[in-house]
């Protein structure tokens, strides 16, 4: 843990100041002003003076990367701008204060703190062409990451979204991390207060979209009304993939999506005795940790003959699945599932485990069905331009269902991940409202393991090969995987600045040639 997230620390910026020359260019420095821990950052003759703690999961930023008049968390690649404190990139949806810089006599003081409400647009932005209304479906990481963004931006017209899970939106993320596993209370999942958005104009329909009718601009609802739309985002994300074995229909099988399926998993794991995870999927695993930390038995049954293999290379799945074994998980490798009875899992070759819970993990695919029915052009996924607009120019896709250009591969493609999702509603905002920005983000995501975080930016379906740097088995180091000369993408464990000077690689590499296929 850093000073910043241990508290306080170093001197008062309001009394004591420090002096201009123990603040090198280009260097970062945690003080206080009173209670706050502060970010001091030198570029030049300009001292900036912000929070020193991410408003995700509050990182230490100190600890973390400047990039310009930016500085990126080390935790989940978060980005603030250093003059305005805005939260330029999600994760992070809200901004971080900022202070007055006051220099006298040689040393550095700060003034008045500054808090910006997290919608409020910053001075000079607004719209260039802004739609009538603005209906977004879903309120997973895209949908709201739009509906805030559009605030944002400077837009002052309707904006719905439409969904029909009571809580939403919440942080997904969690559900199988530290919420499963007892470590954080429900407090924790939502991502705004109650009020948040009726205070900044924002509806939420609780209702299921059925359909959408393009000629007419509308959306049809479950619950029989009719929404109008003047530009349309979707962002339905996607659903968990069902065992098609017997018996997976029986109450004490579980999927996780939603806050509902977490819950659920949390009051069954209170009586239960014996745990089946069926698949090695990132979701599959973290539940196997989850509910290990809570000191249930549990075996891993997967068709893969390494978990995670095929996404990290074998040395890093190596590191996860000794992690997993050191906790007493019991895998069944390269095993199928043949029926699911009620306190017991059969296995394809006749082994029965005991299970009075059993929870499927098996991958999700994206929801589809809308776009389909509206004619959208569709190819494994609903398929937009580098704008993220689709085939209907009034419709645009984020989140799970879209396949778009990436500029770095030279192909289509489709990536279910949190950040992924939250930076396109933010990209597909601003180009509803006019502007014509390429979605470019580096995609980034992370998964726990008890104590074993990953972190992986980049994409890398295929690869030639797979270089260690560091002590993976130690605890820190990183994977590259390459193709064709090129690194496409980044693994590290125990290593925040290599996966943001990582993530600072991937956004500068030429984007001239595509790597061999």
């Amino acid at each position: 843990m850093s000073d910043a997230q241990a508290g306080v620390t170093g001197p008062d910026l309001r009394t004591e100041g420090i002096g201009w020359s123990e603040l090198a260019d280009g260097a970062m420095r945690v003080a206080h002003a009173g209670d706050d821990p502060v970010l001091l950052v030198r570029r030049g003759d300009i001292v900036r003076a912000v929070g020193a703690l991410c408003t995700h999961y509050s990182g230490a930023l100190a600890d973390g990367l400047l990039v310009g008049e930016t500085v990126r968390c080390p935790l989940h690649h978060a980005c603030f701008d250093l003059a305005t404190g805005a939260a330029l990139h999600a994760p992070a949806l809200s901004p971080i204060p900022t202070w007055d810089v006051v220099r006298r006599d040689d040393r550095i003081y700060v003034g008045e703190k500054r808090e910006r409400d997290p919608l409020s647009p910053l001075p000079g932005v607004h719209p260039a062409s802004p739609p009538a209304s603005v209906v977004i479906v879903g309120a997973g990481a895209a949908g709201a990451a739009a509906a805030e963004m559009l605030r944002r931006q400077g837009y002052d017209g309707p904006v719905t979204i439409v969904d029909p899970e009571p809580d939403s939106p919440y942080d997904r993320p969690n559900l199988s991390k530290d919420y499963l596993a007892g470590t954080a209370s429900i407090d924790w999942i939502p991502l705004r207060p109650a009020g948040f958005y009726e205070t900044h104009r924002i509806t939420i329909r609780r209702a299921a979209a059925t359909g959408i009718d393009p000629a007419a601009r509308t959306v049809r609802l479950a619950d029989g009304g009719t929404l109008p739309y003047d530009a349309l985002l979707l962002a339905p994300g996607a659903e968990p993939v069902a065992l098609d074995v017997p018996g997976h229909d029986r109450p004490h099988v579980h999927r996780l999506r939603s806050l509902a399926d977490s819950t659920a998993i949390l009051h069954a794991a209170e009586h239960a005795t014996s745990v089946v995870v069926v698949g090695s999927s990132f979701i599959g695993l973290e539940v196997a940790a989850a509910l290990r930390t809570r000191g249930l038995p549990v075996h891993v049954v997967t068709r893969d003959a390494v978990p995670l293999g095929s996404v990290f290379g074998p040395a890093l799945a190596a590191v996860v699945r000794a992690r997993h074994d050191r906790a007493g998980v019991r895998f069944h490798l390269a095993a199928d599932v043949a029926r699911i009875d009620e306190r017991t899992v059969r296995l394809a070759d006749g082994q029965s485990l005991d299970a009075d819970l059993v929870v499927v993990g098996i991958g999700v695919r994206p929801r589809l069905a809308l776009a389909e029915a509206a004619g959208l052009r569709i190819d494994r996924g609903v398929v937009v331009d580098a704008s993220l607009r689709t085939s209907v120019p009034t419709i645009w896709a984020a989140g799970d269902i879209a396949r778009w250009p990436d500029p770095r591969s030279g192909r289509s493609i489709r990536v279910e991940h949190w950040v992924v999702a939250e930076r396109m509603g933010q990209t597909a905002a601003r180009n509803i409202l006019g502007r014509a920005e390429p979605f470019e983000a580096v995609p980034f995501f992370w998964s726990a393991h008890y104590d074993l975080q990953i972190q992986y930016v980049g994409h890398a379906e295929q690869w030639d090969e797979a270089i260690v740097t560091g002590d993976l088995a130690g605890g820190a180091g990183s994977v590259a995987y390459r193709a064709g000369g090129r690194t496409l993408a980044v693994a590290s464990i125990g290593d925040d600045m290599t996966s943001l000077e990582a993530e600072r690689a991937l956004e500068l590499a030429p984007r001239d040639a595509a790597p061999p296929r």
